[in-house]
């Protein structure tokens, strides 16, 4: 049933539609961007639940406080404290390895404001689990959720960056926010 609103929500009384050619996976990295709008995140839930699938996703710490806490576990959240220093890339990638099904969906801005270079730990989370990366687009000028593009992480990350930034290139993001998405520029593409 939820599955089903979620479906009649997203495709027919908000008009979106789906341009998805990579297959579903077990496990993988779902990039998503860009992120210019806390519309953002309900339009991934919807179109991951009126798909029947479920994600974990990452989110600031800050926003786990009651009753919304509860809320944003039970549908995936995984609490990120940037304050403490430990890599949650090694926590994530070993969690993926042990687990039968890990599907984690990121955004690699950080953040909701304009970024020059964007978050690493998407790739090498998948590097490390050795899971293919799905790149996932809000296209919101045409209403689209596009995922035409999956990359397995190699031993060259320039140009395994070099791809993700090419395929990001034909969107932009939403009409209220011009401006806030960012596509790297190639001189700051180190690990």
């Amino acid at each position: 049933m939820l599955q089903s609103l979620c479906h009649t929500i997203l495709f027919k009384w908000l008009g979106w539609t789906a341009e998805v050619t990579v297959p579903h996976r077990q496990k993988c990295i779902i990039c998503v961007a860009p992120h210019t709008s806390n519309f953002d995140f309900l339009l991934g839930e919807l179109y991951y639940t009126a798909i029947g699938r479920r994600a974990g996703f990452l989110m600031k710490k800050s926003w786990f406080f009651f009753p919304l806490g509860a809320f944003f576990r039970h549908i995936g959240g995984i609490p990120v404290d940037r304050s403490r220093h430990g890599s949650l890339t090694d926590q994530l990638s070993a969690q993926a390895q042990q687990a039968s099904h890990f599907e984690l969906a990121v955004t690699p801005e950080g953040t909701r404001k304009r970024v020059e270079r964007w978050k690493r730990g998407f790739y090498f989370i998948a590097k490390k689990a050795n899971l293919p990366i799905q790149l996932f687009a809000l296209d919101y000028k045409h209403k689209r959720i596009v995922c035409t593009r999956e990359l397995l992480p190699s031993e060259d990350f320039h140009g395994d960056w070099q791809a993700i930034m090419d395929y990001y290139k034909a969107f932009e993001g939403t009409e209220r926010h011009p401006g806030l998405f960012q596509i790297e520029q190639a001189e700051t593409y180190t690990p």
